[in-house]
């Protein structure tokens, strides 16, 4: 059975939607290439999603006596909800108010262990042989040219 786990981040004041352009950049990567994006990504939701992908990592990993290494989980699944929104006002024009929402999401992350595949050198020569028989390319065949000989 595969180990998996879950993390979240309840109550982050930033939209929803914004935090979800940040999380379909690393939705199926391992969380090594995950952390990789999020901080190459210029933007604000990364800091809470980082924070909670290593949290979900750290929970895989707890009571394990053999520690999964980052490139070893993947990132199930992961999305934003919205919260509660905040609600402000503020003044207007000609003694009117208009609404502020300050909108919070909530991040929730499962986490899974990928099986590892163990290659022996049996199995590397038996791929690269396949390899080599599907780049071999056969001749064509000239359609429609007979010798002169053969036409009498």
């Amino acid at each position: 059975m595969l180990a998996t786990s879950t993390a979240k981040a309840k109550w982050v004041r930033i939209s929803w939607r914004k935090v979800g352009l940040v999380l379909a950049l690393i939705k199926g990567k391992t969380v090594d290439k995950a952390n990789a994006i999020l901080e190459a990504t210029n933007k604000r939701a990364t800091v809470p999603v980082r924070k909670v992908i290593m949290s979900a990592f750290a929970n895989i990993n707890h009571d394990r006596q053999e520690k999964l290494l980052e490139k070893e989980v993947v990132v199930k699944t992961i999305k934003a909800d919205d919260g509660p929104m905040l609600k402000r006002y503020r003044a207007a024009t000609m003694g009117r108010a208009t609404p502020i929402r300050h909108r919070t999401a909530h991040i929730s992350v499962q986490l899974e262990a990928v099986e590892k595949i163990e290659k022996t050198e049996k199995n590397e020569k038996t791929e690269k042989a396949d390899k080599a028989e599907n780049t071999v390319k056969k001749p064509l065949k000239a359609v429609g040219t007979t010798k002169k000989s053969e036409k009498k």
